[in-house]
């Protein structure tokens, strides 16, 4: 990673959590100050003690409904990285309310409290999931449909806030559309588990995995090393045409869940050959799902520089390390 922020003073909501600590960690690398702020409703404390006792490591133990918590979190902070969500297409079918609570009434709060601090850019997770039923591949950042499930417009929401407050109150906002991160800390545990770590813990354990669909099923899965680079960058560019704007960060190619599968079997079958024997089932597909996804990162290529620098077989194969290393 080439451009990076350094001796800023950043916030990152949702720290504990996956992707957000894996930021924190380059960000403390680098000699930022780092604040976290996160309840702990999907976080994990244990993501944090790599740097709990880093001095240039601040928790708040707070929740982004609470406006007080976000006006204490975003006092002297240069730039806020927005990662704190209520994540799974699933869990928002079952509980619309409190995906929408957190993720959209949130998301108000930790933005009109940046804006008033004065915070110079607020950069946020935005999702794949907003381009809904649009049927063109790759996804371009301007073309969307309906989305399919309370999640994704809780995510498509999000951007039309962000829109309205850079033309409204003149805060610069990024928005990054992830497309399916995987990577080290991610939970393999929990009824709404993303696929990778639930596939490579029963492939350890010799269970048998499920593959909603036919297994054709398929998606621009993303090292979460590709993510911290487009969140350094976004953070740091000083191209006024790169702001205010949404961008695709994804690796730019399409994994289909059975390749998915088989190359996580082979890449941990070189730790306990008896894997390689692990076969899977299939299953209905699941709600609220689209059957195909794949980013353009072109956009994000041009006005951010983003490159990423891990494709799937590389991630997979270096998060499988990690994954049998630390479990």
């Amino acid at each position: 990673m080439e451009k990076i922020l350094k001796n800023r003073k950043i916030l990152v909501t949702g720290g504990a959590g996956f992707i957000g600590s894996n930021l924190i960690e380059s960000l403390l690398l680098n000699g930022n100050q780092v604040t976290c702020l996160d309840n702990f409703s999907t976080g994990k404390r244990e993501n944090l003690k790599g740097f709990i006792d880093n001095p240039d490591f601040r928790l708040i133990e707070g929740d982004i409904r609470n406006i007080s918590d976000c006006e204490t979190a975003v006092r002297d902070i240069d730039i806020v990285f927005h990662e704190a969500a209520l994540g799974s297409v699933p869990r928002s079918i079952k509980d619309p309310v409190t995906s929408t609570d957190v993720n959209i009434g949130g998301f108000v709060k930790i933005l009109f409290a940046a804006k008033e601090a004065k915070v110079k850019r607020f950069v946020y997770a935005a999702s794949s999931s907003t381009y809904g039923d649009h049927p063109d591949l790759p996804k371009v950042e301007d073309k969307i449909g309906a989305p399919l499930s309370p999640y994704a417009i809780t995510k498509y929401v999000n951007e039309l806030f962000a829109t309205n407050f850079s033309k409204s109150y003149g805060i610069d906002v990024i928005g990054l559309r992830y497309f399916n991160v995987y990577g080290k800390r991610q939970d393999p545990d929990g009824a709404y588990a993303a696929v990778i770590p639930k596939f490579l813990k029963m492939l350890i354990r010799h269970e048998i995995p499920l593959i909603n669909g036919d297994g054709s099923v398929s998606r621009d899965f993303t090292y979460v090393k590709n993510v911290v680079q487009a969140n350094h960058l976004a953070g740091i560019t000083e191209n006024k045409a790169a702001l205010n704007q949404v961008y695709n960060v994804a690796h730019g190619e399409r994994t289909t869940l059975n390749q998915l599968f088989f190359y996580l079997r082979e890449f941990a079958g070189k730790y306990d050959s008896s894997i390689l024997t692990v076969e899977p089932v299939y299953g209905p597909d699941r709600a609220g799902d689209i059957q195909h996804s794949l980013a353009s990162i072109d956009k994000a290529s041009k006005l951010l520089g983003y490159k990423p620098t891990h494709n799937v077989v590389e991630g997979l194969e270096e998060y499988v390390k990690w994954f049998i290393t630390n479990m």
